[in-house]
């Protein structure tokens, strides 16, 4: 099974956005990475106004680097009930985005790997309230796709997450103190005219 909304190689990337612009932001992320937490806290809903100005794509590649490096499954079970929100649209899957961020566990806790609990966050989400979608986090039906999507980011020369390109140039989104650079800063990096 392979979500809506998905593009690349094997199906691996959530996209949001028209296609059309001809620009694309690339978004690497953890879902229980805490600086990726500290990007979206600051910089997501920004990114999410950006795209659907039409300024870019956003192409959203994820990682479980916190599941093989402190242990559990929530990255991959979080990624998964992500997969199952692309199918419900865009929008949903942005909003299930910020709300699995907005509660992230601490890196050392795996809570994410409960799908109960993924449940209980997609509430806050009004699209989300639907048996289908239900039914694919309580059954896990994209963990193999969430596994391959791990598996893509491991193949790929990003060197950690979160890593962001505009087009194929890096941009920092991480201050040097370790938190998300100011909406000005980030909005500086961005090209004003389209790709030729």
């Amino acid at each position: 099974m392979i979500p809506a909304n998905t593009t690349g190689p094997g199906n691996t990337i959530v996209q949001y956005g028209d296609p059309g612009p001809a620009h694309v932001l690339s978004v690497y992320a953890d879902l229980r990475c805490p600086y990726c937490k500290r990007m979206e806290n600051g910089l997501g809903a920004v990114m999410e106004q950006a795209a659907d100005a039409g300024r870019f794509t956003i192409e959203y590649q994820f990682a479980a680097l916190i599941d093989d490096g402190v242990g559990g499954t929530g990255s991959l079970e979080a990624l998964a009930a992500l997969g199952a929100a692309a199918d419900e649209g865009q929008k949903p899957f942005m909003r299930y985005l910020h709300e699995l961020y907005a509660e992230q566990p601490d890196e050392s806790d795996d809570a994410f790997a409960d799908r109960d609990r993924l449940l209980a966050l997609s509430g806050e989400v009004e699209a989300l309230h639907t048996e289908g979608f239900r039914k694919k986090v309580r059954d896990g039906a994209y963990l193999p796709w969430a596994q391959r999507v791990a598996a893509a980011f491991e193949t790929s020369t990003v060197p950690g997450t979160p890593t962001v390109l505009i087009d194929v140039t890096p941009i920092p989104v991480i201050s040097p103190a370790g938190y998300s650079i100011t909406t000005e800063a980030f909005l500086a990096q961005l090209p004003d005219q389209p790709r030729s």
